[in-house]
């Protein structure tokens, strides 16, 4: 499966990990034509997960599962509790011919108006957490949310973890794009993670085995090992009003200088050098620009908000403006951070 071209943006089928947990793997349709067969004007209806309490849903809006707040329907949709339902869903799909994905905060994504094809995997209710006093190891399901995470750290008075208040993302994701925030990042205290194969089995990795780089990892586009669990080595020991003020102190900053009060997927694009990303598009006098209802927020120019009724498209062509103009005024190329899920 092809990485989108953010130098071209061509109307094809793109399926990428990212923030937000979500991967693909191949096209094919199986014996049973699931794919052929889910059309608008059939009245399909759920289908019982073999041997698990799990329904697989049809024609489900993803605009609900996005932090964006758009998107069309995932073809197929299911929410596993447990790693046997995890294993069973992938079972299904492959069993059917069909591509898959998992999808976790649904940050750092931006699905198609026209929605995504096979069975969207949602992880946000994989939950389960470990705090090991021996070891000073948090062990968090890839669901776990990483300010949730952060919190409870911080009440225990566990170092480490302050800078993910603000990551709007799950575990999951976090370990795939090596997120970060106030110059620290997921490899900084990833321990070991727990990958489960396409054939069902699972592996552990560590971080050497994962060849970080800024906001990437060996894990991103790679559809064979999907993240179930990880293992984040912290300091215990602190006074716990100290952590917890600096992490407050964290996520108020955050809040003081970006658009949390609008739908957005975060960062949009990758920070270039000299300068940031928000930096050229500010000096390119975008802030506040605006199609639709996608703008150029006015706090943080790094970030496209929907203000209200915005649609993919809205905010696909606004990404597209920018490059052009900040390509124009300073011949730089702003990449995306943003993962562009299917067809624009």
């Amino acid at each position: 499966m092809t990485v989108p071209d953010p130098s071209s943006f061509k109307q094809s089928t793109r399926v990428e990990k990212g923030a937000g947990g979500l991967i693909a793997i191949d096209h094919r349709v199986g014996s049973h034509g699931l794919a052929q067969r889910c059309q608008p004007h059939l009245a399909i209806e759920s289908i019982p997960l073999p041997n698990t309490d799990c329904l697989i849903k049809p024609q489900v809006s993803l605009a609900g599962f996005t932090s964006y707040r758009v998107g069309g329907p995932a073809e197929w949709f299911v929410t596993p509790r447990t790693l046997d339902d995890l294993r069973a869903s992938l079972a299904w799909a492959q069993g059917e011919g069909l591509p898959f994905m998992m999808l976790g905060a649904g940050s750092n994504l931006l699905v198609s108006d026209r929605g995504l094809p096979g069975l969207i995997i949602c992880t946000r209710y994989l939950r389960h957490t470990q705090f090991d006093h021996h070891t000073g190891q948090l062990i968090a399901a890839a669901g776990e949310p990483m300010p949730r995470l952060a919190q409870q750290a911080a009440e225990r008075g566990w170092q480490g973890l302050e800078w993910a208040v603000g990551i709007p993302g799950t575990v999951g994701g976090a370990v795939v794009m090596n997120a970060g925030a106030h110059t620290a990042c997921t490899a900084d205290i990833l321990a070991t993670t727990q990958v489960l194969t396409t054939d069902g089995s699972l592996q552990t990795l560590l971080p050497s085995n994962l060849d970080y780089r800024y906001r990437t990892s060996a894990l991103q586009g790679d559809a064979s090992r999907l993240v179930t669990q990880a293992t984040f080595q912290l300091q215990p020991g602190a006074e716990p009003a100290l952590v917890i003020a600096t992490t407050r102190a964290h996520q108020e900053r955050r809040h003081a200088t970006q658009p949390y009060h609008l739908p957005s997927c975060g960062s949009v694009f990758r920070n270039p050098k000299p300068h940031t990303a928000g930096w050229f598009i500010q000096q390119t006098g975008l802030k506040g620009y605006q199609i639709g209802d996608a703008q150029v927020s006015q706090l943080h120019a790094n970030f496209i908000v929907n203000c209200g009724n915005a649609t993919a498209n809205d905010v696909f062509q606004l990404m597209r403006y920018i490059q052009a103009q900040v390509e124009q005024h300073w011949q730089v190329r702003l990449e995306p951070e943003v993962k562009i899920l299917g067809q624009f």
